[in-house]
Protein backbone atom coordinates (compact mmCIF):
# COMPACT_ATOMS: atom_id res chain seq x y z
CA UNK A 1 0.00 0.00 0.00
CA UNK A 2 1.49 3.50 -1.05
CA UNK A 3 2.70 5.57 2.05
CA UNK A 4 0.99 8.84 1.17
CA UNK A 5 -1.75 7.37 -0.47
CA UNK A 6 -3.08 5.87 2.26
CA UNK A 7 -3.08 9.19 4.05
CA UNK A 8 -6.62 10.94 4.59
CA UNK A 9 -6.76 14.54 3.54
CA UNK A 10 -7.84 16.75 6.36
CA UNK A 11 -10.67 19.19 4.56
CA UNK A 12 -9.65 22.74 6.80
CA UNK A 13 -13.04 25.16 7.76
CA UNK A 14 -14.13 26.96 5.16
CA UNK A 15 -13.13 24.64 2.41
CA UNK A 16 -15.56 22.77 -0.37
CA UNK A 17 -14.99 19.46 -1.65
CA UNK A 18 -17.28 18.49 -4.26
CA UNK A 19 -16.87 15.03 -5.85
CA UNK A 20 -18.43 13.84 -9.19
CA UNK A 21 -17.15 10.56 -9.98
CA UNK A 22 -13.61 11.34 -11.15
CA UNK A 23 -13.66 15.19 -11.37
CA UNK A 24 -13.16 16.63 -7.62
CA UNK A 25 -13.84 20.73 -7.45
CA UNK A 26 -12.59 22.58 -4.11
CA UNK A 27 -13.57 26.07 -3.09
CA UNK A 28 -11.72 28.05 -0.61
CA UNK A 29 -11.77 31.74 0.49
CA UNK A 30 -8.44 31.61 -2.18
CA UNK A 31 -10.81 30.39 -5.13
CA UNK A 32 -11.87 27.80 -6.92
CA UNK A 33 -9.99 24.59 -8.30
CA UNK A 34 -11.43 21.46 -10.52
CA UNK A 35 -9.87 18.98 -12.07
CA UNK A 36 -10.23 15.38 -13.30
CA UNK A 37 -8.59 12.23 -12.04
CA UNK A 38 -8.16 9.01 -13.85
CA UNK A 39 -11.15 6.55 -13.43
CA UNK A 40 -9.17 3.85 -11.98
CA UNK A 41 -8.54 5.42 -8.64
CA UNK A 42 -12.00 6.17 -6.00
CA UNK A 43 -11.60 9.22 -4.07
CA UNK A 44 -14.68 10.03 -1.36
CA UNK A 45 -15.61 12.31 0.94
CA UNK A 46 -16.25 11.18 4.88
CA UNK A 47 -16.88 13.73 7.01
CA UNK A 48 -14.07 16.22 6.89
CA UNK A 49 -11.86 13.95 5.85
CA UNK A 50 -10.72 12.97 1.96
CA UNK A 51 -10.09 9.30 1.52
CA UNK A 52 -8.50 7.85 -1.99
CA UNK A 53 -8.40 4.55 -2.61
CA UNK A 54 -6.50 1.69 -5.24
CA UNK A 55 -8.77 -1.20 -6.73
CA UNK A 56 -5.96 -4.05 -7.07
CA UNK A 57 -2.07 -3.57 -6.73
CA UNK A 58 -1.09 -3.30 -10.48
CA UNK A 59 1.74 -1.48 -11.31
CA UNK A 60 -0.49 1.60 -12.81
CA UNK A 61 -3.11 1.91 -10.21
CA UNK A 62 -0.42 1.98 -7.64
CA UNK A 63 1.48 4.64 -9.64
CA UNK A 64 -1.29 6.26 -9.40
CA UNK A 65 -3.08 6.30 -6.07
CA UNK A 66 -0.13 8.65 -4.51
CA UNK A 67 0.12 10.93 -7.40
CA UNK A 68 -3.66 11.46 -7.22
CA UNK A 69 -4.06 12.12 -3.09
CA UNK A 70 -1.10 14.54 -3.79
CA UNK A 71 -2.77 16.38 -6.22
CA UNK A 72 -5.92 16.43 -4.26
CA UNK A 73 -4.11 17.77 -1.01
CA UNK A 74 -2.35 20.49 -3.37
CA UNK A 75 -5.70 21.45 -4.18
CA UNK A 76 -6.96 22.05 -0.81
CA UNK A 77 -3.77 23.65 0.27
CA UNK A 78 -3.60 26.39 -2.72
CA UNK A 79 -7.42 27.45 -2.06
CA UNK A 80 -6.49 27.83 1.55
CA UNK A 81 -2.71 29.21 1.71
CA UNK A 82 -1.61 29.28 -2.01
CA UNK A 83 1.69 28.81 -3.26
CA UNK A 84 4.62 30.87 -4.41
CA UNK A 85 7.96 30.97 -6.24
CA UNK A 86 10.81 33.02 -5.23
CA UNK A 87 13.02 33.92 -8.31
CA UNK A 88 16.70 35.77 -7.43
CA UNK A 89 18.12 38.26 -10.14
CA UNK A 90 21.81 38.41 -9.95
CA UNK A 91 24.20 40.48 -12.26
CA UNK A 92 25.48 44.03 -13.00
CA UNK A 93 22.89 45.74 -14.16
CA UNK A 94 20.16 42.79 -13.90
CA UNK A 95 16.60 44.18 -12.31
CA UNK A 96 13.12 43.82 -12.31
CA UNK A 97 10.10 46.02 -11.77
CA UNK A 98 6.47 46.03 -11.81
CA UNK A 99 4.68 48.26 -14.31
CA UNK A 100 1.01 47.88 -13.71
CA UNK A 101 0.33 43.91 -14.53
CA UNK A 102 3.38 43.53 -16.58
CA UNK A 103 7.12 42.68 -15.35
CA UNK A 104 9.45 45.05 -16.84
CA UNK A 105 12.92 43.04 -16.34
CA UNK A 106 16.38 44.33 -17.91
CA UNK A 107 18.82 41.05 -18.34
CA UNK A 108 21.67 42.55 -20.12
CA UNK A 109 19.76 42.15 -23.69
CA UNK A 110 19.32 45.38 -26.03
CA UNK A 111 15.76 45.03 -25.30
CA UNK A 112 13.86 44.87 -21.79
CA UNK A 113 11.80 41.67 -21.30
CA UNK A 114 8.26 41.81 -20.40
CA UNK A 115 6.29 39.29 -19.13
CA UNK A 116 1.93 39.77 -18.11
CA UNK A 117 0.49 38.02 -15.24
CA UNK A 118 -3.11 36.64 -16.00
CA UNK A 119 -6.05 35.25 -13.89
CA UNK A 120 -3.96 32.74 -12.74
CA UNK A 121 -0.65 34.25 -11.35
CA UNK A 122 0.38 37.21 -9.34
CA UNK A 123 3.34 38.99 -10.10
CA UNK A 124 5.05 40.35 -7.15
CA UNK A 125 8.76 42.58 -7.53
CA UNK A 126 9.34 43.91 -3.77
CA UNK A 127 12.85 44.55 -4.92
CA UNK A 128 15.21 45.27 -7.83
CA UNK A 129 16.63 41.72 -7.58
CA UNK A 130 13.57 39.49 -6.13
CA UNK A 131 10.41 38.26 -7.94
CA UNK A 132 7.67 36.66 -6.01
CA UNK A 133 5.42 34.43 -8.31
CA UNK A 134 2.15 33.39 -6.65
CA UNK A 135 -1.34 31.66 -7.26
CA UNK A 136 -3.38 28.75 -5.98
CA UNK A 137 -2.65 26.10 -8.40
CA UNK A 138 0.78 24.87 -7.51
CA UNK A 139 1.61 23.02 -11.20
CA UNK A 140 0.82 27.13 -13.22
CA UNK A 141 3.19 29.16 -10.18
CA UNK A 142 5.95 26.27 -11.31
CA UNK A 143 5.59 26.23 -14.72
CA UNK A 144 5.19 30.57 -14.85
CA UNK A 145 8.27 30.43 -12.70
CA UNK A 146 10.13 28.26 -14.95
CA UNK A 147 8.89 30.27 -18.08
CA UNK A 148 10.40 33.79 -15.89
CA UNK A 149 13.80 31.69 -15.55
CA UNK A 150 14.08 30.57 -18.90
CA UNK A 151 14.15 34.15 -20.45
CA UNK A 152 18.27 34.33 -18.82
CA UNK A 153 19.14 31.38 -16.96
CA UNK A 154 21.85 31.07 -14.87
CA UNK A 155 25.60 30.75 -16.61
CA UNK A 156 28.18 28.77 -14.63
CA UNK A 157 31.00 31.34 -15.31
CA UNK A 158 30.20 34.44 -13.41
CA UNK A 159 27.01 33.15 -12.20
CA UNK A 160 24.44 35.52 -13.56
CA UNK A 161 21.15 35.19 -14.37
CA UNK A 162 17.32 34.13 -13.12
CA UNK A 163 17.57 31.43 -10.36
CA UNK A 164 15.36 30.10 -7.80
CA UNK A 165 16.15 31.29 -4.18
CA UNK A 166 17.80 29.34 -2.40
CA UNK A 167 19.24 27.69 -6.10
CA UNK A 168 22.87 26.72 -5.90
CA UNK A 169 24.63 27.22 -9.46
CA UNK A 170 28.34 25.64 -9.92
CA UNK A 171 30.91 27.60 -11.25
CA UNK A 172 33.27 26.84 -13.68
CA UNK A 173 36.81 28.10 -14.13
CA UNK A 174 37.19 30.06 -17.07
CA UNK A 175 39.62 29.44 -20.16
CA UNK A 176 42.70 31.04 -17.42
CA UNK A 177 41.66 28.07 -15.25
CA UNK A 178 43.45 25.38 -17.12
CA UNK A 179 46.70 26.11 -16.73
CA UNK A 180 48.88 28.54 -18.55
CA UNK A 181 51.66 27.62 -21.04
CA UNK A 182 54.78 29.36 -21.63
Amino acid sequence: MSRIGRKPINIPVGVDVAIDGSVVTVKGPKGTLTQSFNPVITIQKEGEEILVTRPDDQKESRSLHGLTRTLVQNMVLGVTEGFSKTLDVQGVGYRVQKQGKDLVMNLGYSHQVIVSENEDIKIEAPNQNTIVISGIDKQKVGQFAAEVREKRPPEPYKGKGIRYQGEYVRHKEGKAGKGAKG
